[in-house]
């Protein structure tokens, strides 16, 4: 058996704020000794990952996500030691070649929200796509190196303004919005058929939009932003996208129009008509400006990212 060679991607420690409770009050002090712990809840679990790979015919080397600046190539196999968040970081540096296997580091534990709830949050990280933990993760891992298991194919947003392609690929969604949330959005969209099937419906009504902005997610992210605004969630491995219009202004008679599917040989293309606008992708890390007349193209024509996922997750299905 070749030797694997893997990168193992680390939640940094500084994402939990340091504890200094004094001054503060009691229910502020709790949500501090609970980061305090959740930092070291991490801490552990990146010790405990670390020590397994040791003893694994692997090599590696451990990067820290803030660290992560190029694309990532020449490794077998890429871990990340936090949670989606550490997951979505890492796919914007990954093609369809390398897959990744998500480690929750600090996962949600429910008896410690139902008995401190009332008091602070907490909640800890969801790792909706994160397959391991501390307690499975020698176990995934020898499933992995000896090709017991294979990784799935999540969809992703390929996005594109006046014709330039941006480099970073969404795995959750984008937002496009103004950059003030309390200034209204002014575009214009429709969905066009990619790919002339006969079955093919003809390309939707353009529709003008006076709202809070435009998201579009895939289905890994339809849980996310998406389902709070009352979208709907999606089986994980779905190729189509899904849009909704944020809090329309007189949709009318295109009140059908403003929440939709695009499918894989359809596509949006969008244009602004604000004199400021942000294309958010995957939150708020990877932005990019647009302006008055762009236009935007999105679809899922992306690469695909190839993810170990939790047998929980592979059995969401639509609603």
């Amino acid at each position: 058996m070749a030797t694997r060679r893997l990168l193992v991607l680390l939640k940094p420690f500084d994402a939990y704020p340091a504890s200094q409770s004094e001054g503060l009050s009691r229910i502020a002090s709790l949500q501090l000794q609970h980061l305090e712990n959740r930092r070291n809840v991490h801490k552990d679990a990146v010790n405990f990952c670390q020590n397994i790979l040791r003893h694994k015919p692997v090599e590696w080397k451990a990067l820290l996500r803030k660290d992560l600046r190029q694309p990532i190539r020449d490794v077998d196999l890429v871990i990340t030691v936090g949670g989606d968040g550490t997951i979505l970081h890492a796919s914007h540096y990954i093609d369809d070649s390398v897959p990744v296997l998500g480690v929750n580091s600090d996962p949600t534990q429910p008896e410690e929200v139902e008995k401190h709830g009332n008091e602070y949050d907490a909640s800890r990280s969801t790792g909706y796509l994160c397959a391991a933990t501390v307690d499975n993760f020698e176990q995934i891992l020898d499933n992995i190196i000896e090709d017991r298991i294979s990784p799935s194919d999540l969809r992703r947003i390929s996005i594109d303004v006046n014709s330039q392609v941006i480099s970073t690929y969404a795995l959750n969604d984008i937002l496009i919005a103004h950059p003030c949330p309390a200034t209204l959005s002014r575009f214009s969209f429709k969905v066009l058929v990619c790919r002339i099937k006969s079955d093919d419906q003809p390309s939707s009504p353009l529709v003008n939009s006076r709202s809070s902005g435009l998201r579009v997610s895939t289905a890994a992210g339809a849980t996310a932003a998406m389902l709070s605004a009352g979208g709907f969630p999606m089986p994980i491995l779905s190729q189509d996208l899904q849009y909704m219009v944020r809090e329309p202004i007189s949709s009318g008679e295109v009140s059908s129009l403003m929440h939709g599917f695009i499918k894989p040989h359809q596509s949006m293309e969008a244009t602004w008509f604000c004199r400021e606008g942000i294309l958010y992708i995957d939150g708020s890390h990877v932005r990019c400006s647009v302006k008055n007349g762009d236009r935007i193209e999105i679809s899922s024509k992306a690469p695909v990212l190839k993810v170990f996922l939790p047998h929980r997750v592979q059995h969401v299905s639509s609603l």
